[in-house]
């Protein structure tokens, strides 16, 4: 039934934020038309997390090894806005995407059903 998953990232500098994942992360895209740039990701999970405010919705980058990918990130000029902390599922740090906020980056602890990662 369900085959992908399609995240979107939005961003007051949509190109700045193109680039980055095109150029400093690596990622393979495809052009869908007028230089809209649509990114392949590596395999991905989700999870539901219960809360008493209003529903939000993240997004994690998943590494094997958080302050190894940070160190890497950083020699490529990319900003962490936060340290790696531990929080008991997982080694998390945050990044910042050029003209597109930040997003998360962890080193999981838990269980997963990813085959890179379980």
């Amino acid at each position: 039934m369900i085959e992908g998953v399609h995240a979107i990232v939005f961003g007051q500098d949509a190109e700045a934020a193109r680039a980055f994942f095109r150029d400093v992360l690596g990622l393979s895209g495809v052009d869908a038309g007028g230089g809209w740039l649509i990114f392949a990701l590596p395999p991905a999970e989700v999870a539901v997390h219960p809360t008493d405010g209003e529903p939000v919705h993240e997004l994690y980058l998943m590494c094997k090894d958080v302050h190894a990918t940070r160190a890497e990130l950083q020699t490529k000029g990319v900003e962490f806005v936060e340290p790696v902390t531990d929080q008991g599922w997982g080694l998390v740090t945050r990044l910042k995407v050029p003209g597109g906020g930040d997003i998360g980056l962890y080193e999981p602890r838990h269980p997963s059903p990813l085959p890179n990662f379980g």
